[in-house]
């Protein structure tokens, strides 16, 4: 069974450093801790020092990334939707600005294979430029995205 990839992009209101994103900064160590722990968590892309904030997909300093892959949708679903990372993801437009077009993408990958930000970026400009696609989807196309849902419709 094919596992799930997933490229999230965030742009921060504020530079790394300025005390109105201290609170999402302290805490990510501890939520991404968290994720590696769950069942499903496969893998997520990360520096020598765990941390993948660094890593740049566009020339924007601000845009960061979360790379992750997840056995299944459900897992990822969990993990956003029903743990401490729920806390923050209701409060990201507090630290992060509106990105246009899609900022999230989703594609399946085989078992044992890891993703390059390359892929995912290309795969980010798939699904914006001709929309979903068995290459790029997001969380509307995932027909097991019940959590999701019903968040979005909260």
């Amino acid at each position: 069974m094919p596992h799930l990839a997933e490229l999230n992009l965030a742009k921060l209101r504020y530079p790394k450093g300025d005390a109105r994103v201290d609170e999402f900064f302290d805490a990510i160590d501890r939520v991404n801790a968290l994720a590696e722990r769950l069942p499903g968590f496969v893998w997520r892309l990360k520096d020598e020092g765990g941390d993948a904030t660094n890593m740049r997909i566009s020339d924007d300093p601000l845009v960061i990334v979360n790379l992750t892959v997840w056995e299944t949708p459900e897992a990822l679903e969990k993990y956003v939707f029903q743990t401490v990372h729920t806390a923050f993801y209701r409060k990201r437009d507090l630290w992060f600005e509106p990105i246009p077009g899609p900022h999230m993408v989703f594609w399946w990958l085989e078992p044992g294979s890891i993703p390059t930000l390359a892929d995912a970026a290309a795969r980010l400009a798939d699904l914006a430029a001709n929309g979903p696609s068995e290459r790029a989807f997001g969380w509307f196309d995932l027909k097991s995205a019940e959590l999701w849902r019903a968040q979005r419709c909260a």
